[in-house]
């Protein structure tokens, strides 16, 4: 299913750019596990602070004057009709901890899994309500 077609609103909109962000981001957290033993395997991670930020702004300007606005970043690029595209980034702290203790990444990876995982859930539990809310008044 093609969820940027459930798109209705400006908070619905940044509901699904949230459930897809964690989307790609769980398959590439996944693979750092997978691949950990892959020759050249570098770990990689979205910049989950860097689109946090982004979508904070776009709340505050929705707040403001009931527009949304995504502006892109270096790793984050807003496309036409609600697409965007994010760039995984080298783990600078994580490289350094499978270097030193491979359990501990092994750790970091699931932790990192988990709360990823755990931010999908609520907004997709949100955007269900949300979509109800909507077929009560059509």
């Amino acid at each position: 299913m093609k969820i940027a077609s459930l798109i209705t609103d400006n908070i619905t909109e940044l509901l699904v750019k949230i459930i897809e962000f964690t989307r790609t981001r769980h398959k590439i957290l996944a693979r750092n596990i997978s691949d950990i033993s892959s020759l050249g395997f570098v770990p990689k991670d979205l910049v989950a602070d860097e689109f946090s930020d982004l979508l904070n702004s776009a709340i505050d300007e929705h707040i403001a004057n009931r527009r949304l606005v995504m502006r892109d970043t270096e790793n984050v690029k807003f496309g036409i009709g609600g697409s965007f595209k994010v760039k995984p980034t080298i783990d600078k702290y994580a490289k350094d901890l499978l270097d030193e203790n491979r359990d501990e990444y092994i750790e970091l990876q699931k932790n990192k899994l988990l709360e990823n995982a755990l931010n999908q859930r609520v907004a997709a539990e949100l955007l269900k309500q949300k979509q109800g809310m909507f077929s009560v008044f059509t």
